[in-house]
């Protein structure tokens, strides 16, 4: 058979019929199904039921009798590629599968949880992409993977990244009534009768992704154009050279959106207002932190970076709190009061984000690779988004390479690799992924992702669930398969205290049933996939629940659950080591 006239994309679908890898360009997919038809002619006669055979016809129906016995042979032979292509094949010839569930220590987790949140922002307490404090943070990593016995790499990537250069501020003047100081100094000294309130960074007011830099003045009377929910387009074109206040909580679907709109208008700043539209029915998580009780919390967001030409370098861009927004909306855009606005970023440019690895070398190059991000928003010390999965994923380093010197090198190489950049756009993990990506194809087996793989120590009031989903079904298979495990042998009552949910997102990227990509096992996944036909990567992605604090300034070790780590730490560390032991 000739398969010069097929697709690309074709090639693929028949190599996946045939149970075989689908990575390569066309001709390397013509090539191996070229050596599949020369050993096609390869018969087994046995009857198909409880034997080998037939439990494979079971497992893939696509398995003919020739593939079977092809891949039988290759088996036998000992081929350590062949022996690594398929780890369901092999627990199929080895009949029932057990798993042994490995260690995961909540008490260190923690400890290196608190290490990474004392290197955040002296003032702001985060660990901002591009900044020192990631920077230390990454070089933390490092140092810790070196410490547990694992060779370990430091890469480096410049990314398009916005820079805070000083504290912005905000906040309202009420003009007094001596007449022409409130047009030549409102709220100065000579202005008798006038009041300010000034609104406090990070607790009232937060900048958002890739904002511009402006010094609006109470002098200047840049008027306020309350937009509504940003959902009308004549509103927009009215706004022009004004501040833009959008209330966000429909009408626009993202900060991307309004941001754009903002430039395509001529804005002269672009406030976002969070609150609860529901009236209390059901308000959204930051309206309900603990110690802010009527308050709606202003969180960090970005932007999508793929979406602009270039980011408008004068419109500054922040978040407020709904009080905050309320009283702009009242006293300056429907009243007589004066607003003014300082930032000082600097979005223009590229900045320097760090991928450390720690490396456990395997009998092959085929690889499974554990991952977190160990940046975080700058306005927050990121105790859960993410400290938790970093944490996560140095006790996993650390349990593995204990395991190695109990169980030998293993079959794959294993690495453990913490990402900078993803709060401003996945940086990082796209960086490492674009720079390595022949390799990925080649060789990636499994991708772990553990971003918020926490839950909050308030389980009655907040949830206990643990949400585990992977985008191939032999993965998640296995996965219920060591849940099942888990739940019978209970490590530590853990099983009995949280509930385990595991799924399999096989669709469309971003749709109900498939894999999203709003975290960095999204590149893992869908940036494999260069020429059409392309297979996606295999990727398995742990979240928890109850995390109210996520992205604003309340995310600290306050309501850390070091437990709540063991369970995505021991069912994916179980996994992790089933395929390479």
């Amino acid at each position: 058979m000739t398969y010069d006239d097929h697709t690309s994309a074709e090639l693929a679908e028949m190599l996946k019929q045939r149970g075989l890898p689908q990575s390569g360009n066309k001709s390397e997919r013509i090539a191996r199904l070229s050596e599949a038809d020369a050993a096609g002619g390869i018969a087994d006669n046995s009857e198909q039921g409880s034997t080998i055979l037939g439990r494979i016809q079971n497992q893939f129906p696509w398995a003919s009798v020739p593939v079977i016995a092809v891949v039988g042979i290759l088996v036998i032979g000992g081929a350590g590629s062949a022996i690594l292509f398929s780890d369901e094949i092999m627990a199929i010839f080895e009949g029932e599968t057990t798993y042994e569930l490995t260690d995961f220590d909540p008490v260190q987790a923690r400890v290196f949880a608190e290490g990474l949140v004392a290197l955040g922002h002296p003032e702001w307490k985060g660990r901002m992409s591009g900044t020192l404090e990631e920077h230390n943070a990454a070089q933390s990593n490092f140092d810790n993977f070196t410490s547990f016995g694992l060779s370990a790499t430091m890469d480096t990537f410049a990314v398009p990244m916005f820079e805070i250069l000083e504290e912005p501020t905000l906040s309202i003047c009420s003009p007094g009534n001596v007449p022409g100081w409130s047009e030549v100094a409102p709220c100065g000294p000579g202005d008798l009768g006038s009041s300010q309130s000034i609104f406090t960074h990070r607790e009232d007011f937060v900048i958002q992704g890739y904002s511009g830099t402006a010094d609006i003045r109470y002098v200047d009377d840049v008027p306020v154009t309350d937009l509504g929910n940003g959902s009308e387009d004549q509103d927009w074109s009215s706004a022009a050279l004004t501040i833009g206040l959008v209330f966000g909580q429909g009408g626009v679907t993202s900060n991307t959106e309004i941001f754009l709109r903002a430039q395509a208008n001529d804005l002269s700043a672009l406030i976002l207002v969070t609150y609860d539209a529901s009236g209390g029915a059901n308000p959204p998580n930051n309206c309900k932190i603990t110690g802010d009780e009527g308050r709606c919390v202003p969180y960090f967001k970005s932007v999508d970076t793929s979406q602009f030409e270039n980011f408008p370098d004068g419109i500054p861009f922040i978040m407020v709190s709904d009080q905050v927004g309320f009283q702009i909306r009242d006293d300056v855009a429907n009243g007589s009061s004066l607003l003014s606005i300082t930032t000082n970023v600097d979005n223009q440019g590229e900045r320097d984000v760090k991928v450390p690895c720690g490396v456990l070398p395997g009998k092959s190059d085929k690889l499974i690779i554990f991952g977190a991000h160990h940046d975080t928003v700058y306005n927050g010390p990121g105790a859960v988004d993410d400290t938790s999965g970093t944490a996560s994923v140095l006790e996993l380093a650390r349990q593995f390479a204990k395991m190695a010197d109990d169980r030998g090198e293993p079959k794959y190489t294993i690495k453990f690799c913490t990402w900078g950049g993803e709060e401003e756009g996945l940086h990082g993990s796209k960086a490492y992924v674009s720079a390595y990506v022949t390799a990925l194809q080649e060789n990636l087996r499994l991708y772990i992702n553990l971003d918020m793989n926490h839950v909050d120590i308030d389980l009655e009031t907040r949830g206990n669930g643990v949400w585990l989903f992977g985008n191939d079904r032999g993965d998640t298979k296995h996965i219920e398969g060591i849940v099942d495990t888990f739940k019978r042998e209970n490590p530590r009552g853990l099983a009995s205290s949280y509930s385990i949910n595991v799924d399999t997102k096989d669709g469309p990227k971003n749709s109900p049933d498939g894999m999203p990509y709003n975290s960095d096992h999204g590149p893992f996944v869908y940036d494999l996939q260069r020429e059409e036909g392309d297979p996606p990567g295999r990727a398995i992605v742990c979240y928890g629940s109850g995390s109210w604090e996520y992205h604003t300034y309340h995310d600290d070790m306050d309501r850390f659950n070091e437990e709540s780590l063991a369970v995505s730490g021991i069912i994916y560390g179980t996994y992790a080591a089933w395929l390479s032991w």
